[in-house]
């Protein structure tokens, strides 16, 4: 058991929407022999959209909005070790950024897409402040080292500065943009020259550095000044520990360029060389030890959809500990149900294998046909455990939903309550007038709502404004204050789908106070699952 939980590396690939990560999946995935042939996302001439983005509406918009799942073996040159490498390749949007924080809590690192050109931009440092405050290791890919860019020590001390992170850069570009040479790869001491090509990989060469060859392939301006840089790189910053990095204390950084396939392999074969395996998992009830022999896993994920053919939600299992095995009876901790599973699957996007059994740090897909889990559920082979730590977000903006073909009412009640579940966004009925709303976080999940709702479910609806400024889960211990705040606030009262009282403020004024007039009540604005 401890030999399969070491080989495990289990990590999300996160950005700033458009620095390249679904590119760079596909990389990992070519490397990993998944796939022969990458497709360009951006090229019309390829008829092949990314791998990991499979829902319709990501090939037509370019983008990621749901986190796909993908699993490999990869056994690096020269090494007699095949490790199991599972991504999670999550939306970089911050219209889907819920999706991407509850993945962050089912991983044991991460890997930050950074743009060379841009930086540091706002949704990179909101997910470095989730990796922070889980303690989570990560490594940096500078992407697009192929385009004009900024000075590599600028981005370091930008990186430095933004993510408040110690960093170590383990690979050194030569030149950029149209002069692009290659990298030095610190980690391996070895020469990686770059030939743009979106199939193929680069020839390695073993250079010395002070040695006249590497005059010979980057040319005397260049070989100068690498050797410069090399010289400030090893004064500036301090030799590489692996103990800081799982540490979550010091960031290495890579250099490359993801659609080129250049600066990819030497990124993975370090990260699964130096990436924690599978950790321990806190539950409130205590720590659970990926090596105990009991399984354990919790749902960080549902998918409504993933066939469209059999109508069926997927729940994402994460394994804490122990063996998952098919057709084992586990218990359901919230409905206290014993349950199995005969169909267990893992993934390569949406192309799914049935599984036998799974060991942790591993992601198992739990079929489930009638909404018997919620984001947050706990297997267990009898243990009561909660595993915690999945936000959901109070929304920020709102609207009303309203069935636009009443032929169809069912068919919409059943694409609202699937698509609730993956907790793409929150439903709320309206205490006063019954009136169902919808709120997310970004303007674009109504987008994606609607469009879903019509092709998935055969479903359609129509917004309509709501004017709202926050929605509020409360609970006091004084039932009678509470008893008087919903009769003052019955027009601003709803409930959540799990039935529990929501004050839906229509202003920033009306919030404080209430808060103010009711003490004794508790106004949140995160509902732990």
């Amino acid at each position: 058991m401890n030999q399969e939980i070491e080989r495990r590396r289990t990590f999300a690939i996160i950005s700033h929407p458009d620095a390249g990560k679904t590119t760079l999946t596909e990389k990992f995935l070519l490397f990993g022999g998944q796939i022969q042939v990458a497709g360009a996302v951006k090229s019309n001439k390829i008829k092949k959209t990314a791998t990991s983005d499979w829902m319709d509406i990501e090939k037509q918009r370019g983008i990621s909005v749901s986190t796909s799942v993908m699993e490999f073996d990869y056994t690096p040159d020269g090494k007699d070790i095949e490790y199991k490498v599972n991504i999670l390749d999550t939306p970089g949007h911050q219209d889907f950024a819920e999706d991407t924080f509850r993945t962050l809590t089912a991983v044991d690192s991460a890997i930050i897409v950074v743009d060379g050109a841009k930086g540091v931009e706002t949704q990179t440092r909101k997910l470095m402040t989730v990796c922070r405050m889980r303690k989570t290791p990560v490594i940096i890919f500078i992407n697009k080292m192929d385009r004009e860019g900024r000075d590599p020590f600028d981005l370091l001390d930008e990186l430095e500065q933004e993510l408040e992170i110690k960093v170590r850069p383990l690979s050194w570009p030569i030149n950029q943009g149209a002069k692009f040479k290659g990298v030095y790869n610190i980690y391996e001491q070895k020469l990686d020259l770059f030939t743009p090509d979106k199939q193929r990989v680069t020839d390695k060469v073993e250079v010395d550095i002070d040695s006249e060859e590497l005059d010979q392939r980057v040319g005397e301006e260049n070989a100068a000044k690498l050797r410069e840089d090399l010289e400030l790189v090893d004064g500036v910053y301090p030799e590489f520990d692996v103990e800081t990095y799982r540490e979550a204390e010091v960031a290495p950084v890579f250099f490359g360029s993801a659609l080129n396939n250049f600066g990819v392999q030497e990124l993975l074969n370090c990260f699964v060389e130096i990436a924690p395996s599978p950790r321990p998992t806190k539950a409130e009830e205590r720590d659970v030890q990926p090596e105990e022999p009991k399984f354990t896993g919790f749902i960080f994920k549902i998918t409504a959809n993933i066939d469209p053919n059999h109508r069926s939600c997927i729940a994402f299992c994460k394994v804490c500990s122990g063996k998952f095995q098919r057709n084992q009876p586990y218990l359901h901790v919230r409905q206290g149900k014993t349950m199995r599973f005969s169909s267990p699957t893992q993934f390569m996007a949406q192309r799914k294998s049935t599984i036998d059994e799974a060991w942790p740090g591993d992601i198992v897909g739990l079929p489930d046909t009638g909404g018997m889990f919620k984001i947050g559920d706990t297997l267990t082979e009898g243990e009561k455990l909660h595993f915690r730590g999945l936000p959901s977000f109070s929304p920020e903006l709102f609207k009303y939903i309203e069935n636009d073909d009443p032929m169809k009412a069912k068919q919409l009640q059943k694409g609202i309550d699937q698509l609730m579940d993956e907790g793409v966004a929150q439903l709320f009925v309206n205490q006063f007038n019954n009136r169902k709303i919808i709120g997310t976080v970004g303007q674009l999940q109504f987008e994606v709502i609607q469009y879903r709702l019509e092709n998935e479910y055969n479903a359609k609806c129509r917004w309509e404004p709501v004017h709202l400024y926050k929605a509020c889960w409360i609970e006091s211990d004084d039932p009678q204050e509470l008893e008087n705040f919903k009769k003052r606030k019955y027009q601003y009262m709803a409930k959540d789908k799990d039935g529990r009282d929501v004050f839906l403020a229509d202003s920033g004024y009306v919030l404080s106070m209430a808060q103010q007039d009711f003490e004794n009540i508790k106004f949140h604005f995160t509902s732990e699952f």
